[in-house]
């Protein structure tokens, strides 16, 4: 079927008498077990089956581009062609079989028919007519999910805290530059550690990283040096460390109090130096140096005059591109060499976004991501003039990423996401091996990940995840077309006893499509459960289809989980992300709001056992939403969350000063919005709150100080109101320590647990 035909189909049925989508009432009709239906003799046409298969069947109430999607998976080109006829048994037994996955090696409609008769699709349904009625239909997608549910109601054993949270094994594998070594993290002394393995050898890996107090936040190697990054305490302060073999010398490079530093690039051929940005000089900005690996010498490689927020520099090491911002308009600047002055090269207006990402082999081409003059970010090269070359595009959502291999020098393929990861490839060759390995592993494209190569492509790593498989990872040679399992993550979590994770799609209030997804307990029926709405953190990020811990345990326990993109998410566009400037507690929250009343009117959730969860932002939303609507929430649980948007802007990280003013155009300026801050901050309105909350706080958090947390909890327990809260004095802006993050999910999940199971 060609999608120009659903397209338009989709245009006639909305507006024709009978309204599709299906209402609510028929939606949750369709979700009933009951035999209550109301009878509707009406032939389906194919594409009224279609739209009302999609409704049915999945979550996707919101988005076209998703619905559409969707369909042609189910329907290929060529098929129903005429979508105005009533649709046949065999055509739905097709379109069925599909949509559970069952497809195998049918080659005619009969065989479809015979598998949908065998599967039970058709139970009850009269073998008198060929074509279907809206009834037969509410009865077949009502078998269908229970076939495809598999559901005795009575959920699935109860894991471990522990065995989610726990550290989960060894992770983040990477090759040696000479693919002779394989490096990776794990625990050691409860703190994730670097070990090394030598490749082809049966010898014992050796840990190079002794580090007690905290996990190493990541390694890279420089030739045969291989260095690591940690903070103290959670306070981001991130130092670079090299170590000797056996993990007995650990050296701190960077040695400065109160410095963060960051690498911009490896010097590939040069001998024992990297380049390094830190904000040694002035803590609000982040200037160049050389950094000598062995020795720990530094040399000042460019001064920042105070507004450049990121740095570039060629094949040759040589910083030729600065990008400086007041917060909201910047521009790119470029210079021939480090002798010339710069000069501007792209301009950005409020909502560009411009990503210098690398230099091509010859340095007279620059890859970038931007959205400049368009609403998507898209792939693009541009030459020395600042002539622009889109790579790469999709009309939908904005290119989230490319994977740029300086060999070869082009892009390899570039990755987008709407519901999953999806790719688009630029290499022949590259893609060839990328199928190989997917067929050989028997995944999905979005659950598949290339994480290293070696400089002759051919030794990998690679890595499988999904919604119930926390990690696995292998070593591929493509010399002998052998793979390898390296790891399983967390491998005492078994993947059929794990939630599956849905993408949904629904109209916000006001008809802007709110993208997300919804995790449901394995082995309970989808009907009145209790719920926990996550709103992520950020609020300039985004929810992605994946493995999440946190996610499945609350599945676990029982707890429909939902997440959603709302209005300022990343990843949908410029316009979506704007749609939220100065909306926090404001259309962003209605977003949240909807969502969960989108879940309550399909006969997800049970409207009295309504819990809210967040960590940052989703904290603040956490509080935001128990003083906007104190009836919706049952229990609501705030991880590090603003309380009020004045101190969080009166406090600020320093090196986040260059972002101050795209603050105040995103959330609102202290002096001339002071009346829309002082409404969005929930801890000027504790009188309205009702709702039982659990607040959890790091002592050392750079980002939203304990004063957050220390603000409203005070404030309620000046009103007489008892407030669990647990502050630890070791983390920072999130639990990292082995031993704090069980503390806290056990906590929480007891704190739900009292107030949404009684």
């Amino acid at each position: 079927m060609k999608k120009r035909f659903l397209s338009a189909s989709l245009a006639v049925i909305l507006t024709a008498s009978v309204v599709y989508p299906v209402s609510i009432q028929e939606v949750r009709a369709a979700n009933e077990t009951s035999n209550v239906i109301v009878a509707q003799e009406e032939r389906l046409t194919a594409k009224e089956f279609l739209e009302l298969a999609v409704t049915s069947l999945t979550f996707q109430h919101g988005s076209e581009a998703m619905r559409q999607e969707i369909m042609d998976k189910w329907v290929k080109e060529g098929e129903l062609q005429n979508l105005s006829t009533a649709i046949k048994r065999d055509e739905v037994a097709r379109i069925l079989v599909r949509a559970l996955d069952k497809e195998e090696k049918e080659a005619s409609l009969a065989d479809y028919l015979e598998k949908a008769n065998k599967l039970g699709l058709f139970k009850g349904i009269s073998e008198n007519s060929e074509t279907i009625s809206k009834q037969d239909a509410t009865k077949i997608f009502s078998t269908f999910k229970t076939i495809k549910n598999g559901t005795n109601n009575e959920g699935v054993k109860e894991i471990s805290v522990e065995d989610f949270m726990k550290n989960p094994g060894n992770f983040g594998y990477q090759l040696s530059p000479d693919g002779n070594y394989i490096t990776f993290a794990s625990a050691w002394e409860s703190r994730s550690n670097v070990f090394v393995k030598k490749m082809n050898d049966d010898s014992e890996p050796v840990r190079v990283s002794s580090s007690k107090d905290r996990d190493i936040s990541g390694f890279f190697w420089k030739d045969d040096t291989l260095l690591y990054a940690k903070d103290k305490g959670g306070d981001e302060n991130f130092h670079i460390y090299s170590s000797s073999f056996n993990g007995k010398e650990e050296k701190d490079l960077t040695p400065y109090p109160g410095v963060t530093v960051g690498v911009l690039s490896n010097l590939q051929g040069v001998k024992d130096e990297i380049l390094i940005m830190m904000n040694k000089e002035d803590a609000k900005v982040f200037d160049v140096y050389k950094l000598n690996v062995k020795t720990g010498e530094t040399k000042h490689v460019a001064k920042n005059p105070g507004n450049v927020s990121n740095w570039v520099a060629d094949r040759d090491g040589n910083i030729r591109i600065a990008v400086v911002s007041d917060g909201v308009e910047g521009t790119i600047l470029y210079r021939e060499t480090e002798k010339d002055e710069f000069k501007p090269f792209i301009e950005m207006a409020a909502g560009d976004e411009v990503n210098p990402l690398a230099f091509s082999k010859d340095n007279k081409y620059i890859y970038a991501t931007s959205n400049k003059g368009r609403d998507k970010v898209q792939a693009v090269k541009y030459d020395l003039e600042g002539k622009e070359e889109v790579i790469m595009s999709n009309d939908e959502v904005d290119v989230a990423g490319v994977l740029y291999n300086s060999e070869k020098d082009k892009i390899l393929y570039g990755a987008y996401m709407t519901d999953k990861a999806h790719y688009q490839f630029f290499d022949e060759d590259f893609e060839k091996l990328f199928r190989k390995i997917q067929n050989k592993l028997g995944v999905e494209e979005s659950e598949l990940g290339i994480n290293d190569y070696n400089k002759e492509m051919t030794k990998f790593i690679v890595s499988v995840s999904s919604d119930t498989v926390y990690g696995k990872y292998y070593y591929y040679d493509s010399t002998t077309d052998e793979i390898t399992e390296l790891a399983t993550l967390s491998p005492w979590l078994k993947s059929e006893e794990l939630a599956e994770m849905h993408p949904i799609s629904y109209k916000s209030r006001d008809g802007l499509t709110i993208n997300g997804y919804l995790t449901l307990p394995k082995n309970k029926e989808a009907k009145d459960l209790p719920l926990i709405v996550n709103p992520h953190g950020g609020p300039w990020a985004r929810d992605m289809w994946g493995f999440n811990p946190e996610v499945q345990l609350l599945a676990n326990r029982g707890y429909a989980v939902l997440q959603v993109n709302f209005r300022s998410s990343t990843g949908y566009g410029k316009e979506f992300l704007q749609a939220g400037n100065k909306q926090w507690g404001l259309k962003i929250q209605d977003d949240i709001t909807d969502g969960v009343q989108w879940a309550i009117d399909q006969g997800i959730a049970d409207p009295e056992r309504i819990g809210i969860y967040g960590a940052s932002f989703g904290g603040y939303a956490t509080l935001a939403g128990i003083t906007k609507t104190p009836d919706l929430y049952a229990a609501a649980v705030d991880y590090v969350g603003v309380s009020n948007i004045f101190t969080l802007l009166d406090t600020i990280p320093p090196y986040w000063e260059t972002m101050r003013n795209m603050f105040y155009e995103r959330v609102g300026h202290p002096e001339t919005d002071k009346e829309l801050l002082t409404e969005a901050s929930p801890v000027f309105h504790v009188d309205k709150i009702k709702t039982p909350l659990f607040v959890a706080q790091g002592a050392n958090d750079p980002r939203v100080n304990q004063a957050e947390s220390d603000q409203i909890v005070e404030a309620l327990r000046a009103r007489g109101v008892e407030v669990e809260y647990m502050l630890k004095e070791n983390e920072g802006h999130g639990f990292q320590n082995e031993e704090n993050r069980i503390e806290f999910y056990n906590a929480m999940v007891k704190f739900f647990d009292s107030h949404l199971k009684k």
